[in-house]
């Protein structure tokens, strides 16, 4: 490829075009520049009176290292915002100010130590140095010094004798710098229980049952379930009683009055209904409830009713009047189980967004409120003699100290939805799975003695098996169950069974949660 070159014209374009612009131009141009921003300056110079470094012509013989024109005025725009907007707290408070005076006054006369104790505490120095050269006869100089060296107490499990056992025992006045064992936390070793066992097993309903309710006199209980009827059943021989009908959905709810003959059921349906027992008819109704109602319970010592749903709310009635006393909010979502105290917190409420709240009755409102669990609390269930009560959600059975819900320990083990909860006063708490699993765990140290799965009735599906509802009787010797085969079973302690010939399967947990 050849270059060609045009006739009166160089091949090739000058290399620096700047070179051919004529002197006087350059100079009107910078001039100009000049001029407009001083003027600029002096229009705001008001409210910035920052000096500039444009206001002087450039020097030609300048020094590399000044700031260009772009950096001088990146700095005036910087120095005009700080002004303008941070004015007010440019500067500190003459208060904070002479405050941090006096600290740093304060730290540099602890800096400054006077020569008497300098040559003090090198002379301690090397006297300690002496002493612990003499007290390490025959040991060579290279060796860690004693108050340095990590040493292990002889005497704990599994320790090892050191290299130079045979030299001198070291001495051990320097707890700082040993490793010691820490000592563990003793954990108390449950009470035994005899084993439980199936005693009976009672068929009548058409649905799963949901409900029980045990009669204070411990003759008969009552049970209701999806196929909305409540059924009275003969305690001591499993006898159907009476059946009553009334509801139009799965009976969730029962309750029997302990001062009144009085039976209260509540449904899906919405409905809230008090029965008399010397007529078996409905005398009352509790309107309310803006959806399914699942969960009462009756105050033990005032005619109060409460009760909670799917509408998130704990409703508090007058048993009598029929009147709605107080509407316990703060739930987000159903209210799954209730238990009442005549202390406070006299109301205790679980629901599916996993918080326990406590209120307080006279007042209808929270005392406080349990997050401790991860999923929905589906169970509460209060010790009978003691100021203790127990949650449960999925997977998870946690232990409660009234009145402020300070938490006491896990029941650890039960790795199901578990819909029920009961506690007599052996000190012996029943879990239910809607697996079919049953666990059997002591109070006091949260041990599971018994773990087993329930039998769904020949004819029903193994999902069948689970536990939708339980309870103690009053004597705390029999357990009684509703299940999701459409059965009440009757469980009772083995009374041939003794520590010999079933002996406390326990040893310690070391992985036990404390939360």
């Amino acid at each position: 490829m050849v270059d060609v070159a045009i006739q009166g014209e160089p091949a090739f374009p000058a290399q620096n075009d700047a070179q051919n612009i004529p002197p006087k131009t350059t100079l009107r141009a910078s001039d100009a520049v000049r001029r407009s921003a001083k003027r600029t300056r002096e229009v705001f110079a008001a409210d910035f009176a920052q000096p500039s470094a444009l206001d002087t012509p450039p020097q030609p013989d300048a020094a590399p290292s000044d700031p260009s024109p772009q950096d001088l005025a990146q700095m005036t725009s910087v120095s005009a915002r700080v002004r303008n907007e941070y004015a007010h707290v440019r500067e500190l408070p003459p208060a904070l100010v002479q405050k941090q005076v006096n600290a740093q006054a304060g730290l540099a006369a602890k800096r400054k130590k006077p020569k008497a104790e300098e040559q003090a505490s090198d002379s301690a120095m090397a006297k300690m140095i002496e002493n612990a050269a003499a007290q390490r006869p025959g040991q060579q100089t290279n060796c860690v010094p004693q108050s340095m060296a990590l040493t292990r107490i002889q005497g704990t499990a599994g320790a090892k004798e050191p290299p130079n056992a045979h030299g001198p025992t070291p001495q051990r006045d320097t707890p700082s710098t040993s490793l010691v064992r820490r000592d563990t936390v003793r954990q108390q070793k449950p009470n035994w229980h005899p084993p439980w066992k199936l005693f009976r097993v009672i068929s009548g309903h058409l649905g799963w049952v949901r409900a029980l309710a045990m009669e204070p006199g411990n003759q008969w209980f009552a049970s209701g379930a999806g196929d909305r009827t409540i059924k009275i059943w003969d305690l001591a021989t499993g006898t159907l009683k009476l059946t009553l009908t009334g509801h139009i959905s799965t009976v969730r709810g029962l309750a029997v009055s302990p001062r009144h003959p009085y039976l209260f059921s509540c449904a899906e349906d919405k409905m809230v209904k008090c029965w008399d027992l010397e007529t078996n008819k409905v005398i009352r109704h509790y309107h309310g409830h803006l959806s399914g109602v699942y969960t009462m319970a009756l105050h033990p010592t005032l005619d109060v009713l409460m009760t909670g749903g799917r509408d998130g709310v704990v409703r508090v009635w007058d048993m009598r009047t029929r009147s709605n006393i107080h509407v316990l909010s703060g739930h987000k979502q159903t209210v799954s189980s209730i238990i009442t105290q005549s202390t406070d917190p006299q109301v205790i409420s679980s629901s599916l967004d996993s918080t326990v709240r406590m209120y307080d009755l006279a007042a209808g409102k929270t005392m406080g409120v349990l997050t401790h669990h991860k999923k929905g609390v589906r169970a509460l269930a209060a010790h009978p003699t003691e100021w203790t009560f127990a949650s449960a959600s999925p997977g998870q059975i946690k232990q409660w100290l009234l009145p402020k819900g300070d938490f006491m320990q896990n029941f650890e083990g039960h790795n199901s939805v578990i819909n029920s909860l009961a506690v007599n006063e052996d000190n012996v708490m029943f879990s239910g799975g809607d697996n079919g699993s049953v666990g059997f765990w002591d109070w006091k140290t949260g041990h599971r003695f018994q773990y087993e799965d329930s039998i769904a009735q020949p004819g029903s599906l193994d999902a069948e098996a689970g536990i939708m509802s339980s309870m103690f009787d009053l004597t705390g010797l029999r357990l009684i169950t509703g299940e999701a085969d459409k059965t009440i079973k009757v469980w009772r302690p083995d009374e041939n069974a003794t520590e010999q010939s079933h002996p406390l399967q326990w040893a310690p947990s070391l992985g036990r949660r404390k939360f």
